[in-house]
């Protein structure tokens, strides 16, 4: 898993470097707009990580699953608080979210498993 994890990791970053090599105006607000809206307001950073972990679950969506996922872990989520959100996204999403919780649930193990060694 770690190697598909850090792969993961290069793919986002070179990804989204070549969406913002733009000139379109769209593209750059939407990007500005994604982090203002994880930001801080009347939710925690931290619940709207979890958020957008259950709603990437639903959606099936393995490459957001990581990114919301290392996000709460780095927001401090147990766990138990991760396997949690992924049992309220498979009772709203239904069996076709399972796949997507193994990945998550292997995602999880090794995102655990990183901030153990630090």
């Amino acid at each position: 898993m770690s190697h598909e994890f850090e792969s993961f990791r290069a793919r986002r970053e070179a990804g989204n470097a070549k969406v913002l090599n733009t000139d379109n105006l769209a593209t750059k607000r939407f990007f500005a707009l994604d982090k203002q809206v994880y930001g801080p307001g009347a939710l925690s950073t931290e619940t709207k990580e979890l958020l957008g972990l259950v709603a990437s679950m639903v959606l099936r969506c393995n490459d957001c699953i990581d990114y919301h996922l290392e996000r709460c872990v780095d927001e401090g989520f147990s766990k138990a608080e991760l396997d949690e959100a992924m049992g309220v996204a498979m009772m709203v999403g239904g069996s076709i979210v399972i796949p997507h919780a193994r990945h998550a649930a292997a995602s999880i193990e090794y995102l655990l498993s990183q901030n153990d060694e630090n």
